[in-house]
């Protein structure tokens, strides 16, 4: 008795997507801003310093940022400490990029996502009450500009953060 194992679906092979997706997931630290209100109805502005780590899972289907930054008060109070995690790749069926982040606030969600020349943008999909927007901006081969944008209850997009990262060696 013979077994038809092409019957068996094959786990997906990375294509040049992830290749264009990894350009902007680079191991990083970064400094930058808080705008007033960013963290919602009367917080303040703040400085923020952070970093990031990425690795590639299955295979180079996705990729695992683990992210954190301090932040502080305009005077240099420490405020708290903010962690997320990131996992991204391309989604055939979609024939897009997805995201699913999960934070210390206790926030998830999925994302969608598309590159454009040296800028990658993140979005929130469906009509969650806060809906983001996420910019990478490659400015060169050392440094990545990020920012952060909220829209609540269907409003406007607004600027959150913004942050001047630089790429780590090795």
């Amino acid at each position: 008795m013979t077994t038809d194992l092409t019957a068996v679906p094959r786990p997906l092979e990375a294509g040049p997507e992830m290749q264009a997706l990894a350009r902007f997931h680079r191991d990083i630290t970064w400094t930058g801003t808080i705008q007033p209100g960013g963290m919602g109805p009367g917080s303040p502005s703040m400085t923020a310093v952070g970093e990031g780590r990425h690795e590639v899972i299955q295979d180079g289907l996705w990729i695992v940022g683990n992210y954190q930054q301090d932040q502080f008060l305009t005077d240099g109070t420490f405020v708290l400490r903010w962690q997320l995690h990131w996992v991204a790749g391309w989604d055939p069926g979609a024939q897009e990029y997805r995201a699913t982040v999960a934070d210390n606030y206790g926030h998830t969600e999925i994302l969608r996502g598309w590159i454009d020349g040296d800028q990658l943008t993140f979005e929130s999909i469906g009509t969650p009450p806060v809906r983001i927007r996420l910019f990478w901006q490659l400015a060169d081969a050392h440094i990545v500009i990020w920012r952060n944008e909220a829209s609540v209850g269907g409003g406007p997009y607004q600027l959150v953060e913004r942050y001047v990262c630089s790429i780590l060696e090795g």
